[in-house]
């Protein structure tokens, strides 16, 4: 079977001959993605559903034309606060060269929870900090998708963090997520039962965001494991929560572990979003500044203005990826 990978930067940039869904790769096996590059969702309850109302996002199949509203997006950039995701979708008017709106319309603005704007083929969306919350606005999303026949979508997450031994306002780009228990895995209870799924990203995509950063000369661009904790304090190993029952010892030792597994930054939705996303037969990438060197201290001490800056690196690099895909699309 012939290959229906696109290679947004070119193949000699990339060493992944397939992404991971590729149809040349199916060797008889179901594939999550549709002859046409719709999502085939594992769970077949949806298609019994008579309506499917997308709670928090106040938006549901029987009021919405979904396929006509969200059709045409090829590229959901998730990330943690509604000003961000904002920012990001006048920055993506921007590039691409759309209608810019002083004020997008927040999508989702009737459920007062996310936020979410679209912008041509890109919806930036929201999802606040966290495993649950993230989890919440992800899942529903990748619904949306299926239920707008979205062909081949791209998922990518803008994040902060904390790096391990590079320069605060480095950027990470993840090609696994390490939990803390250092598994590769984001684990789950089910119906009382511990089940686990395997936190790898798209491989390709990685080194294709890499690609896209390489433009960049002010900061540096590292793709690496990243660690997913499930709490900020005491789960990151952090000295100054309002709880801490470790030395300073014990936290250098856990770090310099997690340094010498390859992880060079530690956020909090890495694990799950990768799983998630793979599952679902989803394209999925993670672009994460950092603001502290956790070797070196755990207090983000940078000027507010420094950070503001600084968390435009993802974006640049996101920016750079979609729109060098849609010039790729367009000349076809």
């Amino acid at each position: 079977m012939a290959c229906d990978c696109d290679y947004v930067f070119g193949k000699h940039d990339v060493t992944e001959e397939h992404y991971s869904n590729c149809s040349s790769l199916l060797n008889g096996r179901e594939s999550k993605r549709n002859a046409d590059g719709t999502l085939n969702l594992p769970n077949k309850n949806l298609s019994k559903m008579d309506v499917d109302f997308l709670y928090h996002l106040s938006i549901d199949t029987a009021n919405f034309d979904l396929p006509a509203m969200f059709g045409d997006v090829k590229f959901v950039v998730m990330g943690g606060t509604k000003h961000r995701m904002r920012e990001f979708a006048c920055y993506i008017a921007n590039i691409l060269g759309l209608p810019q709106d002083p004020k997008p319309v927040n999508l989702t603005k009737a459920s007062q929870r996310y936020a979410m704007y679209k912008v041509g083929p890109v919806l930036s969306v929201n999802h606040f900090i966290g495993i649950p919350s993230m989890t919440t606005v992800l899942q529903e999303v990748i619904k949306l998708m299926y239920y707008a026949k979205a062909k081949d979508p791209i998922f990518i997450r803008l994040g902060t963090s904390g790096g391990l031994g590079i320069p605060p306002g480095s950027v990470v780009i993840s090609t696994f997520g390490l939990s803390g228990t250092l598994e590769k895995s984001f684990e789950l209870p089910v119906l009382g039962v511990k089940r686990t799924w395997p936190s790898y990203l798209d491989k390709r995509l990685s080194e294709e965001l890499v690609t896209a950063a390489s433009e960049f000369k002010k900061f540096k661009t590292y793709a690496a494991a990243s660690m997913g904790a499930d709490d900020f304090y005491r789960g990151q190993g952090r000295l100054d929560g309002p709880l801490c029952d470790y030395s300073e010892a014990d936290k250098m030792e856990y770090l310099n572990k997690l340094t010498s597994l390859g992880v060079r930054n530690i956020e909090m939705e890495v694990t799950a979003f990768a799983a998630i996303t793979s599952e679902a037969g989803v394209r999925a990438g993670v672009a994460c500044v950092t603001f502290v060197d956790r070797l070196e201290g755990d207090q983000v001490t940078i000027p507010k203005a420094v950070l503001n800056e600084w968390q435009k690196h993802p974006m640049f690099i996101v920016g750079a990826f979609i729109k060098k895909c849609v010039e790729n699309r367009n000349k076809h």
